[in-house]
């Protein structure tokens, strides 16, 4: 089992491997992000993308919010479990920075242009592309189908049960993300 100074490691190098991709992508396209990301993986040893691997279900595991679910709901018309891993995957491409903000204050996604171009055209907003980073790396890499076993897990938390309510209730939405529900009411920002 690695070491927690081991695990932040991974995860710096997994934060500097998605800010690359992002670069060279040149595009807020999920899916440019997520393919870039990997076949820049591919070229590192295989211990290193098992870590990104890690890493990337680390981040997967302290996303899993019952805030940030309630927001992937409204932003997306509604989000299943899959969904929300989906709607991590594409915050997770957004970058660490971004990634951060919105796992400390949900609504600020309402503040992101990507959200906001999503809400005006009814886009939703996934990356399930960004779940399959490593295993595309590793595939390219190696010629195998699969990372090694242990390396895909994850541990999610209980859910907040203060937030265990119906998302499609909006006077609720409004009082808890301000914001995003002004953003996809249509109404002024509060």
């Amino acid at each position: 089992m690695e070491s927690g100074s081991e695990d932040r490691s991974g995860t710096r190098a997994f934060w500097r491997l998605i800010e690359q991709a992002r670069a060279v992508a040149g595009v807020e396209d999920s899916g440019a992000v997520a393919a870039t990301a990997s076949a820049l993986l591919a070229r590192c040893r295989a211990g290193e993308i098992v870590a990104a691997q890690r890493a990337l279900w680390a981040l997967m595991e302290e996303s899993y919010r019952s805030p940030l679910w309630a927001a992937a709901y409204m932003i997306n018309g509604g989000c299943s479990d899959d969904g929300f891993d989906y709607f991590r995957g594409w915050l997770i491409l957004q970058g660490q920075q971004v990634f951060e903000r919105v796992i400390v204050d949900p609504d600020a996604l309402a503040e992101l242009a990507p959200v906001r171009e999503a809400a005006a055209h009814g886009w939703e907003l996934e990356g399930e592309e960004a779940l399959a980073i490593a295993w595309d790396a590793h595939r390219r890499a190696t010629g195998g189908e699969q990372l090694p076993a242990g390396c895909f897990s994850v541990r999610y938390p209980e859910l907040d049960q203060a937030w265990n309510f119906d998302f499609d209730d909006m006077g609720e939405m409004r009082r808890r993300l301000p914001r995003l529900a002004a953003l996809y009411a249509g109404e002024p920002a509060v």
